[in-house]
């Protein structure tokens, strides 16, 4: 029984901690960073690895609604040309022993304003869809859903081309400090 309210509970308090999680999530995101191979590689892969299940899954579901996988496609690569914006924005601080950089704050505020915009309209439209009952139509269904995936996949692109291109910079940063020493 205590498991079972545990796991009703748990929806609530995260919707209940949702503000404070986007806050956290804007003051991490904006953070100075000290620049770390293997954590730029990691984050490479886990990126790489989630567009790919993303773009998949919007595949999948191109399946039942029109424009699905369009619209992801779409999203990535307006997240890519964003991120790559970003890249130009970061503030780099080399030094002889390490780089530092620190993200551009406007770009990460987009960002976890898409995030929540996303999770606002998913709210809204769990509510529609729960209004419009066994008698909705299926436009009502489907309705927003390529508009969803295009915000999703440009959070995604965004952080995808953001994370390669701190790994090449790190690279390119450890090739002259070796060229130096």
């Amino acid at each position: 029984m205590p498991l079972l309210l545990l796991v009703l509970l748990l929806p609530v308090v995260l919707i209940a901690l949702m503000p404070l999680i986007l806050i956290q999530r804007y003051r991490v995101g904006t953070a100075r960073r000290m620049a770390r191979p293997w954590m730029a590689t990691f984050n490479v892969v886990l990126m790489a690895l989630s567009a790919i299940c993303f773009l998949t899954g919007a595949a999948l579901t191109a399946v039942w609604v029109p424009n699905a996988f369009t619209g992801a496609a779409a999203g990535v690569a307006l997240g890519a040309g964003l991120g790559l914006v970003g890249l130009v924005l970061t503030r780099w601080e080399p030094t002889a022993a390490t780089l530092h950089y620190t993200p551009n704050r406007w770009l990460v505020l987009v960002m976890t304003s898409m995030v929540s915009a996303r999770v606002l309209y998913g709210f809204w439209r769990s509510w529609t869809v729960a209004q419009a009952g066994i008698h909705g139509t299926a436009m009502m269904l489907a309705f927003g859903i390529p508009e969803s995936l295009a915000a999703g996949g440009t959070v995604i692109g965004y952080y995808d081309a953001y994370a390669f291109g701190v790994r090449r910079r790190i690279l390119a940063w450890k090739r002259r400090a070796l060229r130096v020493v």
